[in-house]
């Protein structure tokens, strides 16, 4: 190797230098328990081991790969670790990455130190390979933190830095990917760890990468807010000054904080606005004072001087968050004279709890001689352990109780493959997640080693098995209810590419199944049973346009048959066993005495019949699966159906009973928004249904009265329960206060 390149390298390392010696600097600045001289020997024993194995070894970005481990000691130096941490975060890749092993690490470090690179090593083997991670990495994460929490703030920490520096990987998907990975998982863990700081670093990084036009145009906005946002705030903390100097024997420190750009960027589209200046919550006020008891004089205080948002108030104090975080928040109105409407967020805490609000779990730690350990105070996440290593694998997802996935769900083939789904997905979504055509012709369901309905939805940890036929086909009703993006394009795609000679021909199959049961001759090359339809006289192109339509399910072959056997031209029937005087009579027989019931729209699921149902079928039926996946039909009115889960009745009928629709009428009374009603309209439209009428009036309350007036087949009727409850769960509770349904049959 040449000499400019030997200096070149020296010299990138200078740099390096620096920042170990400000980690140095940092760390003597609260680990108390040891020397200076200490310190400085145990952080420059790893800094010059992990170098020396990283010799010549370089990241995308063209720095020494040295430069990682110490960039990413410097972050976790936030969460002010002990001794043996910080030589973990230096040293965490040297074992994956080099040559050295983990006795090489034991034989020089504290045994604690190879430890905790020895759980780094395992959880870099970690992978997230877009939506798709399994349970066993999950359970690695969870033990990873159960056993040692400081392994988890090394990996959060290494993960902030590789985020910084994505931007030099060169390929976009792999980017996302990472991005994705990073949101998904890691994100979720620093929040639900009350280490805020980390997570709102990990969440920039991947609203930069998924989102980057947004990412650039909100913060350019926000930098345009700022000279009138102090302004707002110079005047909000005299007016609070004013108030509280009233007690001379109170201590209290004013300040403001701004939402993470994630945040405001999430909040942002959960309420459909354009321009953060809409948000009246951009920031808020801190007020910190000494004691608890101080933190409730101080609301005492603001609530007598302005008014308060009921709606706004929450007590973190007597009932803390999960993860312990502590605070009064309050919103009131009536601060700024020149302003008296503008809504004003409050926070109010004492010192120790905004102390613990940065680094909460982290500041938990106890230290010892050596180093340090957890106090016993945290014991849900000793917890986990326990959670982990007891449960088999189909109930580790059910049973963890830590909520760290949002609006994603993860299932598993019965091989135990993991599928990360949205929320609200269902076996056909899941179906085509794997493949297309096992989405095509999918034929049942089985989740958890049930039957299950095809649109109903899955939950987190189900199991689910796909039962295919060959001669199934995707049903146009799934369109419904389907959530994927690639289900919803593969089946349009599918039903587009049937042209009009596979309808036709289908149709064709169709109808002359219907007519070989009901023992009539087959369809003549001319259809001459389609010759007189109506009343009206049709030409062979009429004909074939009417086995079109069964066989793209636009009519039903029962309807069809039905408007045959209206006809008047009974000659042309020539049926096999019965004469045309009285072909109607006895056909009709015939129809009525099978009643084959059709459940789900598949006319092979097997059921039983409920009692209510033995003697005489009623026209107007539901099935209801239970947890076996047994399905029972009852009638509507069945008492049983009285004390049963709801979301398991089916929608069932007569497959010769014609059916008639119903008009169903739901009245709302919401928050007079802007962009709501064209939020219940688009979930009316992804569920499917069709409004017939919309009429909307103001209220003397302020809130807007909206009655939707839709037209549903009478045996759809479970869908306007199931339209209410979506838009109650898509939407936020306190934004509909009043629904009323009622269908008129």
């Amino acid at each position: 190797m040449n000499t400019q390149s030997e200096n070149t390298h020296e010299n990138e390392y200078v740099k390096i230098d620096k920042r170990v010696e400000q980690i140095i600097k940092k760390t003597v600045t609260y680990l108390t328990i040891f020397d200076k001289k200490h310190i400085r020997e145990e952080i420059l024993k790893a800094y010059h081991f992990a170098r020396d194995a990283h010799e010549w070894q370089y990241r995308l970005s063209g720095d020494p790969y040295i430069s990682h481990p110490v960039d990413a000691t410097r972050i976790l130096l936030s969460l002010n670790p002990d001794m043996y941490t910080i030589q973990a975060c230096i040293l965490h890749d040297v074992v994956e990455d080099t040559e050295k092993t983990l006795e090489d690490i034991e034989a020089i470090f504290w045994k604690e130190v190879a430890f905790l690179c020895w759980w780094m090593e395992k959880l870099s083997k970690v992978r997230y390979t877009w939506e798709d991670r399994n349970v066993w990495s999950l359970r690695k994460m969870f033990i990873a933190m159960a056993q040692d929490l400081r392994v988890v703030f090394i990996k959060l920490s290494d993960r902030i830095h590789n985020m910084r520096t994505l931007k030099f990987h060169p390929k976009k998907h792999k980017r996302q990917r990472i991005a994705l990975e990073t949101l998904n998982i890691y994100a979720p863990i620093a929040d639900r760890l009350g280490l805020f700081g980390l997570k709102n670093s990990l969440e920039e990084e991947c609203f930069k990468i998924l989102h980057p036009k947004s990412y650039k145009k909100l913060k350019k906005e926000l930098k345009e807010m700022k000279e009138s946002r102090e302004l707002f705030m110079k005047h909000a903390e005299a007016e609070i000054m004013k108030v509280l100097d009233t007690d001379p024997d109170l201590v209290y420190k004013i300040d403001y904080r701004v939402k993470s750009l994630y945040s405001i960027f999430k909040k942002m589209q959960k309420k459909w606005l354009e321009n953060p200046k809409s948000l009246y919550d951009i920031f808020w006020i801190r007020i910190i004072v000494t004691d608890i008891e101080d933190c409730y004089k101080v609301l005492g205080m603001t609530h007598n001087h302005w008014t308060p948002l009921p709606q706004r108030f929450k007590d973190y104090i007597a009932l803390p968050k999960p993860n312990w975080y502590k605070s009064l928040h309050t919103t009131v109105v009536g601060l700024l004279k020149k302003n008296q409407k503008q809504p004003a967020e409050i926070q109010i805490k004492t010192f120790e709890m905004m102390e613990y609000a940065e680094i909460w779990v982290a500041a938990h730690f106890e230290y010892k001689e050596k180093g340090s350990k957890i106090s016993d105070d945290i014991s849900w996440v000793k917890d986990l352990k326990d959670l982990t290593e007891s449960l088999e694998n189909n109930d580790f997802m059910t049973s963890l109780k830590i909520d760290v996935f949002n609006d994603r769900i993860f299932v598993f083939t019965p091989k135990w493959e993991s599928i990360n789904l949205p929320s609200w997905s269902t076996p056909i979504d899941f179906a085509y997640h794997l493949h297309s055509d096992l989405g095509d012709h999918i034929s049942i369901a089985k989740v958890n080693s049930s039957v299950y309905p095809l649109d109903k939805e899955l939950h987190n940890g189900d199991i689910i098995e796909i039962v295919t036929d060959k001669n199934r086909a995707p049903n146009p009703f799934w369109l419904s209810f389907v959530k994927t993006s690639k289900a919803r394009s593969r089946i349009r795609s599918f039903l587009k590419k049937e042209d009009k000679e596979m309808h036709r021909e289908r149709g064709r199959e169709v109808m002359n199944r219907y007519l070989e049961k009901s023992e009539m001759w087959l369809l003549d090359k001319d259809f001459s049973l389609l010759k007189v339809i109506d009343g009206r006289s049709l030409n062979i192109e009429e004909r074939f346009q009417l086995l079109e339509q069964v066989g793209n399910f636009s009519i039903t072959p029962s309807n069809l048959m039905k408007r045959i056997l209206r006809s008047t031209q009974w000659s042309i029937l020539k049926t096999k066993k019965v004469s045309p005087s009285t072909l109607h009579v006895k056909q009709l027989d015939n129809w009525e005495s099978e009643k084959r019931i059709i459940v789900w729209w598949d006319k092979d699921l097997e059921y039983k019949l409920c009692y209510c149902c033995r003697r005489r079928i009623p026209q107007r039926i539901v099935g209801h699966i239970n947890a076996k996946g047994i399905i029972t039909i009852h009638n509507r009115i069945c008492k049983v159906l009285e004390s049963v889960n709801k979301q398991r009745l089916l929608p069932a009928y007569l497959e010769w009973y014609e059916q008639s629709s119903i008009l169903a009428d739901i009245k709302l009374i919401i928050t007079n928004k802007i962009w709501i009603l064209y939020r219940i309209t688009q979930i009316i439209m992804e569920m499917w249904m069709n409004i017939e009428e919309i009429h909307s009036q103001k209220l003397p309350s302020g809130e807007v009265e909206v009655i939707l007036l839709m037209r549903i087949l009478e045996y759809d009727y479970l869908l306007v329960d199931r339209l209410i409850e979506r838009i109650h769960l898509q939407l936020e509770e306190d934004l509909i206060s009043k629904t009323v349904r009622s269908m008129k049959w």
